[in-house]
């Protein structure tokens, strides 16, 4: 594991689920061919070394009559099963009462479909595993939750044209993605924005960004490029940020021109 605190709850479950198993009197074989495992399988998980899929708790919970106690534990495994990195920045955006980002290269994580972030993160080099890619899919979008928050937090967002054009995953996936953008562009709470190609004058030039402004007035930034993701909390970076964002903002399509430049795009596409 990457981080002690995921590593201590997968090995607290693998705990429980092999409490349950003895009390059972199952050996991990007859244990594994019950709940269609193999032994291996079942030993990496009691020792905290696999993180169980829902399945296998679920299968385990029926199996040994737990009456739902290690079904319950599900949610705590998924997101130990996600990379530190994504926990603390989806930890962040829950606490925000306001969140800005601005895209480049793609869609921000936060508007993605499932198929688009399964194909961007299927195109990595060196390659995912499957196991690997499910996992990233599954904690982008636990992120998306922040949608469904109340109070709502206010949420803006500015895309570049090019994301909207670029076929990420194929000409279906692209139309589903531009057709998601319009239904998360228009809530209430939701502002979203098309930066044009065209524009001669741009404050984004330095690459994506995005803002979070916390209960207490505390304001962050956050910024990823290639291998690296960082937390920017020095008032004197976050208002550089703050400053250029705002720009951004001022040189991008108004939220309405913008929700109709993706109709025209999607019907393009």
């Amino acid at each position: 594991m990457e981080d002690e605190e995921a590593a201590a709850v997968l090995r607290a479950v693998g705990r429980q689920i092999k409490s349950w198993r003895e009390a059972a009197g199952l050996r991990q074989a007859e244990f594994g061919a019950a709940i269609g495992y193999g032994e291996e399988m079942v030993s990496s998980v009691e020792r905290g070394r696999r993180a169980p899929k829902p399945e296998f708790l679920d299968k385990a919970d029926d199996v040994l009559g737990a009456a739902g106690k290690i079904s319950a534990m599900r949610r705590d495994v998924e997101e130990a099963r996600y990379p530190k990195k994504v926990r603390d920045l989806a930890k962040l955006e829950e606490e925000s009462v306001e969140l800005g980002a601005y895209a480049n290269h793609n869609m921000h994580g936060l508007l993605q479909t499932p198929e688009y972030t399964r194909a961007l993160f299927a195109m990595r080099a060196p390659s995912f595993s499957e196991d690997e890619i499910d996992r990233q899919v599954s904690a982008r979008m636990a992120r998306q939750a922040v949608f469904e928050r109340r109070p709502a937090p206010f949420l803006t967002f500015v895309q570049e044209e090019v994301t909207l054009r670029r076929p990420i995953g194929g000409r279906v996936v692209l139309r589903h993605q531009l057709e998601h953008l319009l239904k998360i562009g228009r809530l209430r709470h939701v502002a979203l924005q098309v930066m044009p190609t065209d524009r001669e004058d741009h404050a984004g030039m330095g690459g994506p960004l995005q803002l979070l402004k916390l209960h207490g007035g505390k304001a962050l930034g956050h910024s990823e490029a290639q291998l690296h993701s960082r937390l920017i909390s020095d008032p004197r970076d976050v208002q550089i940020l703050e400053m250029r964002y705002g720009m951004i903002r001022a040189q991008a399509l108004p939220p309405r021109e913008s929700l109709a430049f993706i109709e025209k795009v999607l019907e393009e596409t």
